[in-house]
């Protein structure tokens, strides 16, 4: 697996995604946003994630819209995505990284790249997630902050899939950290 960081915003490139492989394909046209992508050995795209600077904070890096090839999900090439812009960001300086996810295997595989639950959603309901960057306490115990994620979730209209999921990690730690390529 090859990963490529493309550009910062607000100079990224358009990268045409084919709708039904990718979710969200329609927003990596947007040039406004960096892009970072996964390529299979064969050189073919496999995953993406469009990120950029915050309106009101340039201080903080948000990550937009990660998407990976549906025959490829599981293996773990968003995540390992996400790492790769985060530690980028890290070394340009930024003092805030922050995602928001939609459904929960989004939410714990940002888990183990070091993103935690803020305790904030969006207006459209997402779960706002934040990489510490600074060794602030933390607001509350680290098993009670990410089972809070978790429960914002089993609060909603899921999937027996995702309900599945969601009873396994009932009174689970926080998944451990993932550091692999």
């Amino acid at each position: 697996m090859e990963y490529e960081l493309l550009a910062w915003p607000p100079d990224g490139p358009k990268l045409r995604l084919d709708h039904e492989r990718f979710s969200y394909a329609g927003k990596f046209v947007m040039t406004n946003t960096g892009k970072a992508v996964a390529r299979a050995d064969d050189g073919r795209l496999v995953g993406a994630v469009a990120f950029n600077e915050d309106r009101t904070d340039g201080d903080v890096l948000w990550l937009r819209y990660v998407t990976v090839d549906r025959d490829r999900r599981g293996e773990g090439i968003g995540p390992a995505l996400c790492r790769r812009v985060r530690d980028r960001a890290l070394e340009r300086g930024y003092d805030r990284l922050r995602i928001a996810v939609n459904n929960p295997y989004a939410y714990e595989a940002l888990y183990r790249t070091g993103f935690v639950y803020t305790g904030e959603t969006t207006g459209i309901a997402e779960l706002i997630l934040e990489y510490p960057t600074s060794t602030d306490e933390p607001r509350w115990d680290e098993r009670d902050r990410y089972q809070a994620g978790l429960d914002e979730f089993r609060d909603r209209d899921l999937s027996e899939a995702e309900e599945t999921f969601l009873r396994s990690r009932r009174e689970a730690e926080p998944p451990a950290l993932e550091s692999g390529e």
